[in-house]
């Protein structure tokens, strides 16, 4: 009874069949000790690679487990690291599956996006993170109205370094450069594979996991990582963790990340030059893989 999503399922599937390490894209699994509430990959054990690795069914995932939730971590931190793992993979022989649901950190790696270089002002953020989704999109419109068109309103953190740059820079946000706009950014061949899934079934796949979250002990991961490290700017922020500040914490766990899922399907959907090929089972994913792969 693993919780493991069904991206995951499908890489571990395609890396069984062919030469392939797992490159995690999932802006929650980075931070450690978040377990249970992040769907991260039970069925794991730590590697013995000296590195963040960890071997999921025998198979080497990266980029899990690589800061405390005490810490912010961001895109470019990410997109060094990553790819830093893709050469790592690509000169051992080996092909990286990039796997997970946070479509920036995907376009940042595949698409070499530039990120302006804005220092984080810690103080700043503790000020704004002490507002609601709501006020800090009514800051950010005034100020930059242009960046407030096409931003996530309930994502704080999104929100919240979008204030920041305009406050330490006086400028509106610059527009997203990628360094190779709508391709891959380093000569790489890319193949774009999405799992095609109907609104009721994603939402009885997120409620059946969600119900075995709470039974694996989600409630005392919640307990000991707030005892331990507070109500951080990282859980506050954070589905499956966020929802413990109130009552009924399993029921808005659910909506939440069905709410989420269907935002992320949405970007997705809209990806630059519909590149995605979207797929229902295990032997589409082959054929298009074969096919990819000159293995026909």
């Amino acid at each position: 009874s693993s919780y493991l999503s069904i991206k995951s399922e499908l890489a571990i599937k395609l890396a069984r069949k062919y030469n392939v390490e797992v490159v995690s894209a999932d802006s929650q699994q980075i931070y450690k000790e978040m377990d249970i509430g992040t769907a991260k990959l039970l069925r794991s054990q730590k590697s013995k690679v000296k590195s963040q690795n960890y071997l999921v069914d025998g198979i080497p995932h990266h980029l899990i487990n690589v800061v405390t939730p005490k810490r912010k971590f961001s895109v470019a931190e990410y997109k060094e690291l990553a790819l830093k793992a893709i050469e790592k993979i690509q000169k051992n022989g080996k092909i990286p599956i990039i796997c997970g649901g946070t479509g920036f950190y995907i376009r940042a790696i595949v698409e070499g996006l530039v990120i302006p270089e804005v220092k984080p002002d810690w103080k700043l953020r503790k000020e704004l993170e002490k507002k609601s989704a709501e006020e800090l999109f009514t800051e950010l419109k005034k100020i930059d109205p242009q960046r407030a068109k096409n931003i996530d309103a309930k994502n704080k953190r999104r929100l919240i370094r979008a204030i920041e740059i305009v406050k330490k820079t006086n400028k509106p946000v610059p527009p997203l450069k990628f360094s190779a706009q709508g391709g891959p950014a380093s000569g790489w061949d890319v193949l774009y594979i999405g799992i095609k899934k109907s609104l009721p079934e994603l939402k009885k796949s997120i409620d059946k996991r969600v119900d075995l979250m709470f039974k694996s002990g989600l409630e005392k991961e919640v307990k000991n990582l707030v005892k331990k490290y507070g109500w951080t700017m990282v859980l506050k922020n954070t589905i499956g963790y966020s929802e413990f500040q109130c009552e009924i914490p399993k029921e808005k766990i659910k909506a939440n990340t069905f709410k989420f899922a269907k935002r992320q399907l949405a970007w997705f959907k809209k990806y630059p030059g519909k590149k995605i090929c979207w797929i229902k089972n295990f032997k589409e994913a082959e054929k298009l893989t074969n096919k990819f792969l000159n293995l026909n």
